[in-house]
């Protein structure tokens, strides 16, 4: 696990074992709050130990962001803190998480011990507004990588937590790409210094803009991609052979397992178009 402090109070913390995903913690005058959780115990722990140390063992709060195992398989670690999300992830969590976490045990015995814990304070609307000691945190509703995905806005700091809102290549498999890039433009309105991104390197201050429409442009590339194949009435295997640098994306980050999540991308919107098609058919 990589450690790393963006401003006084804040720390990212970055897996070493699984596609680099990120979690945070902001140091308050009454705790700490704590934002996602890494996927194994191991990683976990030593985030807490690490945050215990500088907060007096008071962890207030851990905020996830959504509800997919790499944000939260951590989540049971925090024995005493309040657990908060957006009220689709508890319902989600309840409906998936018992199932999903079986059957990740089968692959991985460290997670044998492990619990899916289910948030205790939800909310439902657009944003919340969470005050702890001397910081601010807004959750922001920011569906598309996920309906349930939030960002965690630290107002003091002008820290962003986007969580996988941002990441070095957009994922889109559980969301919806029109959602995701309204979601996208919720960043430009935002006072920022930095971006911590659900997975991968921080997002500084003079890359932001650029980072952010990258995301867009791209997000539109790939749906121009595939409906010009459907257009063309090309099979589905087709869609591997669109590249992620003729959408405007690098394949290099996150140790390539950005040419994955790309790839992904094609056939998720491959195979919705034609679902589509084949319902009305039978219509």
């Amino acid at each position: 696990m990589q450690r790393e402090r963006i401003s006084d109070d804040i720390f990212v913390f970055t897996s070493g074992i699984y596609a680099q995903v990120t979690a945070g913690t902001v140091l308050t005058s009454e705790g700490a709050v704590v934002v996602d959780t890494l996927p194994f115990p191991s990683e976990t722990r030593q985030m807490i130990e690490f945050i215990s140390k500088r907060s007096g063992d008071s962890i207030g709060h851990v905020i996830l962001t959504h509800y997919h195992a790499d944000h939260t398989y951590g989540a049971y670690l925090f024995r005493d803190a309040e657990v908060v999300s957006h009220a689709l992830c508890r319902e989600w969590l309840l409906k998936y998480g018992p199932a999903g976490l079986e059957a990740a045990r089968a692959q991985t015995p460290e997670l044998t011990g492990a619990q899916v814990r289910m948030p205790d304070v939800v909310f439902a609307d657009g944003e919340m507004t969470l005050r702890m000691g001397n910081k601010t945190l807004q959750l922001i509703h920011s569906p598309g990588h996920t309906p349930d995905s939030i960002m965690v806005y630290v107002k003091e700091d002008k820290i962003l937590f986007a969580a996988d809102t941002l990441m070095p290549v957009p994922y889109i498999v559980d969301g919806d790409p029109t959602v995701f890039i309204e979601s996208l433009k919720k960043i430009r309105g935002l006072a920022l210094e930095n971006i911590v991104q659900g997975h991968g390197e921080v997002v500084l201050r003079g890359e932001i803009g650029e980072a952010v429409d990258s995301s867009v442009d791209y997000l539109e590339a790939i749906q121009n991609r595939v409906a010009k194949a459907l257009a063309a009435k090309k099979p589905r295997e087709a869609m591997r052979e669109i590249s992620l640098e003729s959408c405007g994306k690098s394949r290099i980050a996150l140790n390539g397992l950005v040419q994955q999540l790309h790839v992904g991308n094609l056939l998720w919107l491959y195979d919705r178009a034609t679902d589509g098609r084949k319902r009305k058919t039978r219509e």
